[in-house]
């Protein structure tokens, strides 16, 4: 009796001896590595045939590294930027999960702080630099300030709509086996609003990279923000692309990051997803 499509498609699928079709969602991570070698291949190629007054290529880029690296300018700089980046990112991650929860969860806090939390998310950033630069100085207290500023709003908003979208039964049910607003905060909000939180802190982590650098090229005394100044004024393009490749790569780093530590909390949305 001849067998339909469905039995056959299982019996391949069972049978380890008969070859599988080649698919490219096979070996994605090699996809990606090529993606990005042809990417620096090109560049490369063609970056040697433009004005190096305009474009650098990776080659030199990597000659203007090894000679900023043993100056240690660029080592002195980097850990002065990072320095302010993760006080002014860990108090946006710590304020902005603590206020989206509480606005999400009553109401009353929602009603008191939403035209405050609107009204500042709207507002550019760069608008509020000299005012921030009058308050506190050239120094770090307002780069942080404005780090804070760049990093808080995607946290809060991302979690403020994950905590409204938890499910009403669910707390119902909570509450109907005694557990109090503490346990219901901690083992059912928590948990349901947490993809919304990660996806919120992925995007505060670019945005406080972009707040750093902001603050820095305003007030062009230290930093990374002040090398790019520097080596754009003296139209040293392979010296510049060192600060922009580094903060490229510790965005893609830190963005990594993030995401493995949401697979690690929350696995089972990895089982969800329409893929």
């Amino acid at each position: 009796m001849a067998l339909n499509a469905l039995e056959q498609q299982a019996l391949v699928e069972i049978n380890p001896s008969q070859a599988k079709p080649f698919r490219l969602t096979d070996y994605l991570r090699l996809v990606r590595a090529a993606s990005v070698v042809l990417f620096v291949v090109l560049w490369e190629y063609f970056g040697r045939q433009v004005n190096p007054l305009f474009l650098s290529y990776p080659s030199a880029i990597v000659k203007a590294c090894v000679q900023l690296l043993i100056a240690g300018e660029f080592q002195r700089q980097a850990i002065g930027s990072l320095g302010i980046y993760a006080v002014g990112l860990g108090a946006a991650l710590v304020l902005g999960i603590l206020l989206g929860l509480l606005m999400g969860r009553y109401r009353l806090a929602e009603y008191l702080l939403d035209p405050y939390v609107y009204a500042l998310d709207a507002t550019p950033r760069v608008a509020l630099i000299p005012l921030l630069l009058l308050w506190f100085g050239l120094g770090a207290p307002a780069k942080i300030a404005v780090v804070f500023l760049s990093g808080i709003f995607p946290v809060l908003m991302n979690t403020f709509s994950g905590v409204r979208t938890v499910s009403g039964g669910l707390v119902d049910v909570g509450r109907a086996y005694g557990a109090g607003e503490g346990k219901i905060f901690t083992k059912i909000i928590m948990p349901a609003a947490l993809p919304f939180i990660m996806a919120g802190v992925r995007l505060g982590v670019g945005r406080a990279l972009i707040g750093i650098i902001t603050a820095e090229m305003f007030t062009a005394v230290t930093g990374m923000g002040a090398l790019l100044i520097r080596y754009s004024s003296a139209m040293a393009t392979d010296k510049f692309f060192v600060p922009v490749i580094f903060l490229a790569l510790l965005g893609v780093i830190l963005s990594g990051a993030v995401e493995a530590l949401q697979r690690r909390l929350a696995p089972w949305k990895e089982t969800e997803r329409a893929l």
